[in-house]
């Protein structure tokens, strides 16, 4: 009983989310936000959430999480990065950090805080200014010597 008075509070706490934000908390963004918005932050490709949603029992096109996952973004509740050409990963922690990509596994972690630092940027055109600066640091296993 406990559990179910948690997966309740749990879902008012998403749809009070996706209301302070201008979002009507549908069925659909509930359920996709409860799984994103959960305990830690975390770096997710739309199919990726995709096949949680399916394997998770809730019935949901790809073209509707890639929809929601634009509205989150829109919103200000992900932020999208662009690592890999033809994949891009939504992340939950929307501060300005920058990330390693491990291009062997295609995972996506955060860079520990204050270890980058990112100067002289130049001057953005006028009437435009930096939203942010993306730095992702790709990885790969140590080659060995031959």
């Amino acid at each position: 009983m406990a559990r179910t008075e948690s997966a309740g509070a749990h879902s008012s706490d998403t749809r009070n989310l996706l209301q302070s934000v201008g979002l009507r908390p549908t069925r659909q963004r509930v359920a996709l936000a409860s799984m994103l918005f959960g305990e830690h932050d975390q770096h997710i490709a739309a199919e990726d959430l995709h096949r949680q949603a399916l394997d998770a029992g809730i019935p949901v096109s790809l073209a509707t999480v890639y929809n929601t996952l634009h509205q989150f973004t829109d919103a200000g509740l992900l932020r999208i990065l662009a690592v890999e050409g033809q994949r891009t990963y939504f992340d939950t922690n929307t501060s300005d950090h920058h990330h390693f990509f491990i291009e062997e596994s295609n995972v996506v972690m955060d860079v520990p805080e204050g270890t980058v630092t990112v100067g002289d940027l130049p001057t953005p055109p006028e009437g435009m200014e930096i939203a942010n600066v993306d730095v992702v640091i790709r990885l790969r296993p140590t080659r060995k010597a031959r």
